[in-house]
């Protein structure tokens, strides 16, 4: 068994970026499982994303095996604005750049190509998240501003954190 260390991978493993397929549900479901502590919903709901949403949603693979995966869409009422809901990468990738290049790949998209505003919900205590979006912001020149949004009350009784609104932008090219 090999030594896990907290290390920051310095060579990214070859990865393929493309959008989701109705096919790929079940392995998203599958490493959204394995990617505490992102909320885990129904392998119906990652159906749904990997192909309704695909236009705004990402795989990396690597091999033939889903390394990452983001859900994002555009929102109905704001179509300048892609709404990030899960990002999730394989524990064997952590700390190679990959959820910030399935980010940019995502943003590099006709179905982008009107987006101004990147939004998203990040509890406090998910630092990996936060640092993920703080530096998307720095790379494409933009504002983070964090807003309230779903406090914990909202959660009812689960023990579920506050989920504050981070909206990065202007973004460019729009």
């Amino acid at each position: 068994m090999e030594k896990q260390t907290s290390e920051r991978r310095t060579t990214p493993v070859s990865t393929a970026f493309r959008k989701p397929v109705l096919g790929d549900g079940a392995a998203v479901c599958e490493l959204i499982r394995n990617c505490p502590p992102l909320d885990v919903n129904s392998c119906y709901c990652y159906f749904l994303l990997c192909s309704h949403f695909a236009g705004t949603s990402v795989v990396a693979e690597s091999g033939d095996a889903i390394t990452g995966f983001i859900s994002a869409y555009l929102e109905p009422s704001a179509p300048d604005t892609v709404f990030v809901w899960q990002v999730a990468v394989a524990e064997s990738q952590r700390g190679t750049g990959l959820a910030g290049r399935m980010l940019d790949a995502i943003m590099a998209r006709t179905e982008c190509a009107g987006v101004r505003w990147l939004e998203t919900t990040v509890s406090p205590s998910n630092r990996a998240s936060r640092r993920l979006f703080e530096r998307f912001a720095e790379r494409h020149g933009a504002r983070l501003e964090e807003l309230p949004f779903l406090e914990a009350a909202h959660f009812g009784d689960s023990g579920h954190e506050a989920e504050p609104l981070l909206r990065i932008g202007p973004l460019g090219g729009a």
